[in-house]
């Protein structure tokens, strides 16, 4: 069997090498020729690449996987004419996101001179990663409120004593929340429509000195409403990891940001060896083939595995020390300046994604508690640390 697979899904070779042969190639270069030169019968992508009709023509193609977990850019109706079989890896990234949101909210509080306890925050899809973000935050003893009509309806038939989320819709979210965290999929059509949710009217009814993050689909935001704001009053604060026409992202709504990153939110080692095993193991089952590859065997020891606090710190101060240590998000909003300076701003996008620093997730950093900083375990493990009380 032969195999394509994209150059930067890690541990490919780990995990498929028993199928067959393996060609790689760059996600930007994979396309209908590139298909057939290989003579690929499994095709493993990211979400870089568009798996349509065009390049499925003529193709060998049996199965295709994308390591993320979002699908637009899959034509899974063109797979299933086709008999092809598809998977994605649902919630492979989602912890990665998550940290990578509160590296950013931690960092606007620290230049807003304020803590994330003082703010509302407003949660705008629930699913994999909106879901984990919430739990996280409210976990912290933070206030959240979240909209999500497609869930909202699934959950409107549980029992009164059932746990359910706290519903509002988008524009009351907009109202009463001084934080607004945008993690929906992309849906361009239909009842709950997603394309451009937050437009030109809800832009302009953000109230000043929200803060406004995206790390869900760049779509979903009217990117040329949020210039047009951001230039008039310069009145919200915005950390951007998603953009519309990527990698040809709008230069000025760029610079306007106050952090903005090439759509690496997601880029943990830890997410991508998630992403590469979750296809893996779907590839196994659709060809009738025992998984003999554990996740485990994957993920290499992280290179900071311990640090150890001891009294002095505020609760905030010492999270968002801990944060910093494992990621700190100014690291990729200052690479893509440099990438950009160097490269422009649509090579560098691309150039930063593809030559992306290592980065662990929270939950690979154990945080050893001198017993006068024992206070601070609650917090800290609700970020998603793990946490040891000495003695």
């Amino acid at each position: 069997m032969r195999l394509l697979i994209d150059s930067l899904i890690p541990k490919a070779e780990a995990c498929f090498a028993e199928l067959g042969s393996i060609t790689r190639r760059p996600g930007r270069e994979i396309d209908a020729q590139a298909v057939r030169d290989a003579g690929a019968e499994v095709l493993v992508v990211r979400s870089i690449t568009r798996v349509d009709e065009a390049l499925l023509e003529d193709s060998r193609l049996r199965f295709v996987g994308t390591c993320t977990i979002g699908t637009d850019h899959i034509d899974q109706a063109a797979l299933e004419a086709r008999g092809i079989g598809f998977a994605n890896a649902p919630g492979c990234n989602a912890e990665a996101v998550v940290d990578y949101v509160l590296s950013s909210l931690l960092t606007l509080a620290e230049r807003e001179g304020t803590e994330l306890d003082q703010r509302r925050i407003g949660i705008v899809g629930a699913g994999n990663v909106g879901g984990r973000l919430y739990r996280r935050l409210t976990a912290l003893g933070l206030d959240c409120r979240v909209c999500d009509p497609p869930r909202a309806e699934r959950e409107a038939d549980l029992e009164a004593d059932e746990p359910r989320l706290p519903f509002d819709d988008l524009d009351t979210l907009i109202e009463t929340c001084d934080v607004l965290c945008l993690h929906t999929p992309l849906v361009r059509e239909g009842e709950h429509r997603t394309h451009h949710l937050l437009d030109e009217a809800r832009i302009a009814a953000l109230e000043p000195g929200t803060w406004l993050l995206n790390a869900g689909r760049g779509d979903c935001l009217d990117g040329q409403a949020l210039l047009a704001r951001l230039a008039a009053r310069s009145d919200l604060r915005t950390v951007l990891d998603v953009f519309e026409d990527e990698p040809a992202i709008d230069e000025a709504l760029w610079r306007l940001a106050d952090i903005a990153t090439p759509h690496i939110a997601g880029h943990s080692l830890d997410g991508k060896l998630r992403g590469t095993h979750q296809v893996y193991r779907a590839a196994m089952k659709h060809f009738g083939l025992p998984v003999r590859v554990a996740f485990e065997d994957l993920a290499p020891a992280p290179a900071l595995p311990n640090l150890t606090l001891d009294a002095g710190l505020a609760p905030w101060e010492a999270l968002r020390l801990c944060v910093r240590a494992c990621y700190d998000v100014r690291r990729d909003h200052d690479g893509l300046i440099r990438y950009q300076r160097e490269q422009g701003l649509t090579a560098g996008f691309d150039a930063y994604r593809s030559e992306y620093p290592l980065r662990r997730e929270f939950s690979t950093l154990e945080v050893r508690l001198r017993p006068a900083a024992a206070s601070l375990e609650p917090l800290l493990a609700a970020a998603g640390f793990t946490v040891e009380v000495e003695g």
